[in-house]
């Protein structure tokens, strides 16, 4: 057995976090207990409760932890591109990359309730993930790119596509490998845009050029 090691350990509040992250990869959230979570650790039963009040509000920092990364990733990939379509394409391949580079904190994102009250910076954390979204749509609507009208709903829209593609792609549900997910998640990324830019010409706007050649890796 591990040695057990005091509460007080320096470095202990993320050492949780990891462990938390390892045990999620094995026995999914509802397996997750504190008390194994410490076992992991090396310390008391206990000595978590020094640091989380209890199960949820770990399970909340590690899911506040992968929003944080899940921009990064977006905003990384998204640099990539050389227009704002392009770039919002590739936001949405960021996003796939996110959850198949990290899927366990991807699953704890959304399987967590959403509670501003009860966690706020995990919340703050999912609003400023769909806020990068948001704001790569408003640069193609203001590009003339896309119709400029509820640009919620088209972010809406592209999360939920992006997101279905990840969900399914780490549950294995995809036949694909993972960089033939990445070019599906182009490619859908490609389709939901070109349905969007229809829209825009139903209303009598023409549409602005649209590189649709792929990104290599």
């Amino acid at each position: 057995m591990q040695p057990v090691r005091p509460y007080h350990h320096g470095k202990l509040k993320q050492e949780l976090v990891d462990a938390a992250i390892a045990l999620i990869a094995e026995v999914g959230t509802s397996g997750f207990t504190l008390r194994e979570v410490a076992r992991r650790a090396g310390v008391s039963h206990n000595a978590p409760y020094r640091h989380y009040r209890d199960r949820d509000e770990l399970l909340a920092v590690v899911a506040m932890q992968g929003f944080e990364r899940l921009t990064a990733a977006m905003q990384r990939s998204a640099a990539r591109g050389s227009g704002a379509l392009e770039r919002l394409r590739l936001c949405g391949r960021g996003y796939v990359d996110f959850a198949l580079r990290w899927p366990q904190h991807f699953f704890v994102m959304f399987d967590l309730p959403s509670s501003r009250e009860k966690y706020p910076e995990y919340a703050a954390a999912g609003q400023e993930a769909f806020d990068t979204l948001l704001t790569f749509v408003v640069a193609c609507q203001q590009s003339g790119a896309l119709p400029k009208d509820e640009p919620e709903l088209l972010s809406l829209t592209a999360w939920s596509l992006m997101h279905g593609i990840a969900k399914l792609a780490i549950s294995q549900h995809l036949p694909f490998s993972r960089p033939a997910t990445r070019d599906f998640a182009d490619q859908a990324a490609k389709i939901l845009l070109s349905g969007m830019i229809s829209v825009r010409e139903e209303n009598g706007l023409p549409a602005a050029p649209f590189r649709s050649q792929p990104i290599s890796n």
